[in-house]
């Protein structure tokens, strides 16, 4: 089970307000965004943690010794600081949701890492080579994991919060994010610290982001085990990550639909693919007009299972597609378990992506995609240019994670959107 240590973590020391010093994950950045966050203050994080773009692809890397000789000008000039002592940091997010204010609270601690499948951390998306070998050339030009991995686990009681937050007073860093307050204290109390490590060796912790992240935190431990004759002493900082973790009884837990926004389609024509899906699903028109979709994603997040929603660019006409034929993947993803085969995220990519739109509609010519878990975002996007449709989800049910866990298998990509993001610059990890 989970292994957790508190860790001496580095940090801003910039004052108490961090807002113009900390980014959202790299890998939900552009160049614009970039540029956004290097406008608000030239010692903003992204310039450390996005030094190649696109994300999730590698650069050269001249870029990545760029950015490790920012981090230690920064640790030089008193910019950056490293804490004096192992802590625990509780991690606060208040945010507005559907007009309620609402706070996500839990911890940043260290890991120890384990490989899926064979230990406690448990994964639910693939991963892919790209944004890997970028974020493995980063840490190996830092020598640090800059931002954390999003770990959850169960506390039906709330001891841990219960502990971590009793004697929580003014956040010694606060920072404001796209509308998000992230609060940050620590926590060196060794009392408090053995509790929590023992509440938490009796957990397993399911990734919700930071696939890749994680993966690249194991592959580095093996390299730096070729560097130690195959094996680490066993508190080598490799052997252990960075994550934020939170429970999934936490009232500020809050999964979003990832919506697919589909081009190359050409002219995309309901009524032949009515026809197409007909045997397997009842597919009914909607009243709602475009300026209603935050009402439709709404209606369909609060409906039964295995019911998506779609949006047609060309005639502005919104539509409900309710699965009929439960038993619709066993033929074509035999090997994968009833609970995968169920899901919204599965359904909607093996058989309305792979079976239906790419050999029906769009042929030889490979399916355009785009994501958004914004409502406000399909419409503009989806005007017959780019994309010719949208495909609209439920939000994926946090048992799912847990129910896959148990078979060893992942979800499809973008499967679930855990709002909000985390912010990157808290507090990062030095591995040496």
């Amino acid at each position: 089970m989970a292994a957790i240590r508190p860790f001496a973590g580095i940090r801003f020391s910039q004052g108490h307000d961090i807002s113009n010093l900390i980014a959202p994950p790299y890998d939900v950045l552009d160049e614009k965004g970039k540029a956004a966050l290097q406008q608000k203050s030239d010692k903003n994080v992204v310039n450390i943690d996005l030094p190649h773009l696109p994300a999730k692809t590698a650069g050269p890397d001249a870029v990545y010794q760029q950015a490790n000789a920012t981090m230690q000008a920064w640790l030089t000039t008193g910019i950056l600081k490293r804490d004096s002592r192992r802590a625990l940091y509780p991690y606060a997010q208040t945010f507005k949701h559907n007009g309620n204010t609402v706070h996500r609270r839990g911890f940043i601690g260290l890991v120890r890492l384990s490989p899926f499948g064979e230990g406690h951390v448990v994964p639910h998306e693939k991963t892919y080579k790209g944004p890997i070998e970028d974020r493995m050339k980063l840490m190996r030009a830092t020598g640090v994991q800059l931002s954390p991995i999003f770990g959850l686990f169960s506390d039906p009681r709330n001891e841990i919060n219960n502990l971590l937050y009793q004697n929580a007073g003014r956040p010694e860093l606060s920072g404001t994010m796209d509308g998000v307050q992230n609060d940050l204290w620590s926590v060196i109390d060794a009392e408090v610290e053995n509790q929590v490590i023992d509440l938490m060796g009796h957990k397993p912790i399911y990734i919700a982001d930071g696939h890749h992240r994680y993966t690249t935190a194991l592959q580095f431990q093996k390299e730096m085990a070729s560097l130690h004759g195959g094996t680490l002493p066993p508190d080598h900082p490799a052997n252990y990550c960075m994550f934020v973790l939170i429970s999934m009884q936490d009232p500020g837990l809050m999964i979003l639909p990832t919506h697919r926004l589909i081009g190359g389609l050409g002219r995309f024509d309901m009524d032949r693919f009515r026809a197409a899906i007909q045997p397997h699903f009842a597919v009914e028109a909607t009243n709602l007009s475009p300026d209603q979709m935050p009402e439709a994603v709404q209606t369909l997040a609060n409906g039964p299972a295995n019911t998506f929603g779609l949006y047609d660019g060309a005639t502005k006409k919104l539509y409900t597609l309710r699965l009929i034929n439960l038993d619709l993947l066993k033929r074509i993803e035999p090997k994968q378990s009833d609970a995968w085969r169920q899901l919204d995220v599965a359904i909607l990519q093996r058989y309305l992506l792979d079976e239906i739109l790419q050999p029906r509609f769009a042929g030889t010519t490979e399916l355009t995609k785009g994501y958004t878990a914004y409502p406000e975002e399909i419409v503009p996007q989806v005007d017959g240019n780019k994309y010719q449709i949208a495909l609209l989800l439920r939000p994926t049910p946090l048992h799912a994670l847990e129910e896959l866990g148990k078979h060893g298998e992942v979800m499809p990509q973008k499967s679930t959107f855990f709002f909000p993001k985390l912010a990157t610059g808290m507090v990062m990890y030095p591995l040496k």
